[in-house]
């Protein structure tokens, strides 16, 4: 593999992807991590890890964007971004991610 760039669309959409995938953790909709793990969703605990997983997806798709100096902030509220920045998956995060959401729906 050589140095090519990766495509301005590609990195988005993967970034919209993670974003998505975060959502229905917090919202605890079904996710391809149910699919990797079928026996765990009877414990409790995996709620929180899927969360922790998808979050940590999320991070990284931000990460390589500011690597790749792409403007990722305009895909999220301004105390979204401000969550991202600060990395750490709080109480306040699961709380009050959608709560600037213009929709009351979270995700389909």
């Amino acid at each position: 593999m050589g140095n090519e760039l990766i495509p301005f669309d590609y990195l988005m959409g993967k970034l919209s992807e993670a974003k998505n995938h975060f959502e229905r953790a917090l919202d605890c909709k079904h996710t391809d991590f149910d699919d990797l793990y079928p026996y765990m969703i009877e414990h409790p605990q995996f709620f929180w890890y899927k969360r922790y997983v998808a979050w940590s997806e999320l991070l990284t798709l931000v990460m390589l964007c500011n690597e790749l100096k792409v403007l990722w902030q305009e895909s999220f509220s301004e105390p979204q971004v401000d969550y991202i920045s600060k990395r750490v998956m709080s109480s306040k995060v699961l709380d009050c991610w959608f709560e600037t959401n213009d929709s009351k729906e979270h995700v389909s």
